[in-house]
């Protein structure tokens, strides 16, 4: 039996039989290999880190190319914190710029700049290749599918409000991962 801090005996606790565990062990390696594996390819190809490449991709397929930070973080399910670091190192190589807009001095906007835009579409191809070789060349086409309908089935369980932002085809917009 186990006891958490409080003394409860926590018995009634529907352990993951073997291949529960098997399977939840294997998910969670998974991700972070593939987070991993965009991350250094994007590094190697075009000195972006993975969360860098994805602020510059919102911001790609946003109106305008421009989004409120909130919006952004929220998009990118990132702290405000951790963005602003991030929009920092991006605004200093002149891939982005923020700015507020008259009649809002309260809420800050970011821009893709034109160099933002060029550092993204050279990115672009390598990361969806690698997206390609690490997830949808290993699954044939119903794999895909159940993929698909397991992310869903794992997000009506983690928001079912629908709270979170889901994807969109912003335009049609296809290809930046």
């Amino acid at each position: 039996m186990f006891k958490y801090s409080g003394g409860a005996v926590v018995s009634e606790v529907a352990w993951l039989d073997d291949g529960q565990q098997r399977t939840w062990r294997t998910f969670l390696a998974a991700v972070h290999l593939l987070d991993a594996s965009l991350d250094r390819q994007l590094r190697r190809d075009s000195g972006l880190p993975h969360t860098y490449y994805q602020v510059l991709a919102m911001l790609s397929e946003a109106p305008e190319r421009a989004l409120s930070m909130t919006g952004l973080a929220r998009l990118l399910r990132s702290s405000p914190s951790r963005l602003s670091h991030a929009a920092a190192k991006l605004e200093d190589d002149g891939l982005i710029r923020r700015f507020r807009r008259p009649g809002d001095r309260r809420t800050t906007f970011a821009e893709l700049t034109e160099e933002g835009a060029r550092v993204l579409e050279a990115a672009a191809p390598g990361h969806v290749a690698e997206v390609r070789r690490v997830l949808f060349d290993v699954l044939d086409p119903e794999q895909v599918e159940q993929l698909h309908a397991i992310a869903e089935a794992m997000l009506g369980v983690l928001d079912p409000e629908e709270t979170e932002p889901r994807y969109t085809d912003p335009g049609g917009a296809h290809g930046r991962g």
